[in-house]
């Protein structure tokens, strides 16, 4: 396996594979922020006729989300299982995406600037190095291109909400889906970002309201943030 990943990761998410696609399943929020990131990214990189990299595609809810909307997809993992269960929703969706197992690094080793825009969505928080993948998906894309990434807030009320509250209290994900350790400040994603060569367009903030059970965009980043940036060399 790619030195940047962690086999338990990797492992976690396979086990859930087969349920990747039930919206009541562990996977639950995944489909809930699904529109909201979604136009998020439509909104700034428009994505119809775009040549779209999806990093870390899971089961494919973000993927299929961005080739309904006419972007000519590719997604990579490293969970085998993921992937199929991603190809399988294929034949029910009737949409197209290019899946390949593969690791960032590895895929920009092969297919170097090849996209006008990659998403690394709910995964840097999983892997060693964060940094190394953020420098990977700046190769994958185009000069010009646009990078979108989303991840967890490293701080007391990050751990509060996102591991106490979601895993424990309200059960919104299952035990031990973050590692807290592995939380990322912005201020950290944007040096990681700036060391890349990408220059960064928006920090937005993702929130879940526990009493509307709804999530929303705004500017408090202290949990869920969302980044997107520029590749500018």
């Amino acid at each position: 396996m790619n030195a940047n990943a962690d086999p338990a990761e990797v492992q976690k998410f396979s086990d859930l594979a087969h349920r990747w696609w039930d919206p009541a399943s562990e996977f639950k929020p995944l489909h809930e922020i699904n529109p909201l990131r979604l136009d998020w990214i439509d909104d700034q990189a428009m994505l119809a006729g775009k040549d779209v990299l999806d990093v870390g595609c899971g089961g494919g809810i973000l993927s299929e989300g961005m080739a309904a909307r006419g972007a000519r997809v590719t997604g990579i993992d490293l969970s085998e299982k993921a992937l199929g269960v991603a190809r399988l929703h294929l034949f029910e969706s009737g949409l197209k995406v290019d899946y390949h197992h593969a690791s960032a690094e590895a895929f920009a080793d092969a297919h170097p600037a090849r996209f006008d825009v990659v998403t690394c969505m709910e995964m840097l928080e999983h892997v060693p190095d964060p940094g190394s993948t953020v420098a990977a998906c700046t190769r994958l894309v185009k000069p010009g291109g646009m990078v979108f990434f989303s991840t967890l807030n490293r701080n007391p009320k990050s751990y509060l909400f996102a591991v106490i509250g979601a895993e424990y209290v309200l059960k919104l994900l299952p035990r031990g889906t973050h590692d807290y350790a592995k939380f990322i400040k912005p201020s950290e994603l944007s040096r990681h970002a700036r060391e890349a060569g990408l220059e960064s367009r928006e920090l937005i903030g993702m929130s879940y309201n526990p009493f509307s059970q709804a999530y929303s965009l705004g500017r408090n980043t202290d949990v869920n943030y969302l980044m997107s940036a520029v590749r500018v060399r």
